[in-house]
């Protein structure tokens, strides 16, 4: 009898003829050259660089709805089984492509374009036009500076919910109630509480905010006319939204602390201050600069709460990068160069994103 092995008789079935693999890559090479050809065709003819073309970008995307579907036959005939697992993830993975990266290249494209839709003269390539107008406009660096007081008034907003995470931690009359209560504000949307705090509250003439400020000597609460006033005005609405956020979150951690350590140290007879110096903000580090990282992340789309508002107003000192953004599309119609300044943006936001992460970490490495 011929000795045998597990191994040889495991993989035995599974080995995949040449030929087999061979149609697999022919069948993926085939249909990829024929979406490549379809985009580009489409391209230059949308473009005027052929005059042959389709009347619109649907035959593109049935030649992606074949490629999709030749990957994933030449997966299985290349892979055999492993291609056959790998069909489960090829969904999730076709639809970040269609939804996520081509939308992104798409967006380049429409960005070197001059595209003005109040205009008659339609589509036109013009290169890095709107990226030298770009460097050049006062508007949109005004914004972006904007942004870094918005993202350093974070730290306030985590200076406050920190606080609050703790009161609600510690053993108070009502604790669940209040709990309730401070995450109302994050159940409202951004946009309702513009206009009733924004547009009603704060309104100089009849606002109850506005009477209240009068009474305590404000003779003119006006509180988006004057630029510092306007933008802290902004921010503490944006606060009001977005700090029972990190309440919880901080929270959520402050519970999860060991209760022995903290019991040990009270009867070793440390203060409170001491407590918060000396165990509890360091082993709360971890929640902190994940928090911290999280609201930054949506500060850098703040648009809803300055648009309904003050619309980037008086004199852009109000104005985000999003809404002035909102601004370009909206009140010019200019897609060509709003698009150019979403895409500028968005690299931006990777590379401070990026930054802000690379720091965390090295700071957590360092602390631990």
């Amino acid at each position: 009898m011929p000795p045998t092995s597990s191994a040889t008789a495991t993989h035995a079935p599974n080995s995949i003829p040449s030929s087999r693999i061979l149609l697999g890559r022919v069948l993926i090479g085939l249909a990829s050259v024929l979406l490549v050809v379809a985009a580009l065709v489409q391209f230059l003819h949308e473009n005027q660089g052929m005059s042959f073309g389709f009347d619109n970008w649907r035959p593109v995307l049935y030649a992606f709805v074949l490629w999709s579907v030749a990957l994933g036959v030449g997966q299985v005939l290349m892979r055999g089984e492993a291609g056959e697992r790998a069909l489960f993830i090829l969904p999730a993975v076709l639809f970040t492509v269609a939804m996520v990266i081509f939308p992104t290249i798409f967006g380049f494209y429409i960005a070197l374009t001059d595209w003005n839709l109040s205009s008659f003269a339609g589509q036109r390539f013009n290169g890095l036009d709107n990226l030298v107008t770009l460097f050049h406009d006062p508007d949109f660096w005004n914004a972006l500076a904007n942004m870094v007081f918005y993202v350093l008034m974070v730290l306030v907003e985590y200076a406050i919910a920190f606080g609050l995470a703790l009161l609600l931690n510690a053993e108070i009359k009502a604790r669940k109630f209040f709990r309730v209560a401070f995450l109302l504000p994050f159940m409202l949307s951004p946009v309702a509480v513009s206009w009733m705090v924004g547009k009603s509250m704060m309104e100089y003439r009849y606002g109850p905010v506005a009477r209240l400020m009068r009474e305590l000597g404000w003779s003119q609460p006006t509180f988006f006319t004057q630029p510092w006033i306007a933008r802290l005005s902004i921010e503490a609405m944006d606060a009001w939204v977005s700090i029972p956020f990190l309440m919880i979150l901080l929270l959520a951690g402050l519970q999860a602390l060991p209760k022995e350590v903290m019991e040990a140290s009270k009867i070793d007879g440390a203060s409170g201050w001491q407590q918060f110096k000396e165990m509890i903000f360091p082993l709360m580090l971890p929640v902190s600069i994940t928090a911290i990282v999280l609201r930054i992340i949506f500060k850098l789309k703040l648009a809803d709460i300055v648009i309904n508002t003050t619309s980037g107003g008086p004199g852009g000192a109000t104005d985000t990068v999003s809404s002035f953004i909102y601004r370009e599309y909206r009140d010019r119609s200019n897609v060509g160069y709003g698009t150019m300044l979403a895409m500028f943006y968005l690299v931006v936001i990777i590379v401070f994103v990026t930054v802000l992460l690379n720091i965390a970490n090295r700071f957590m490495q360092r602390s631990s």
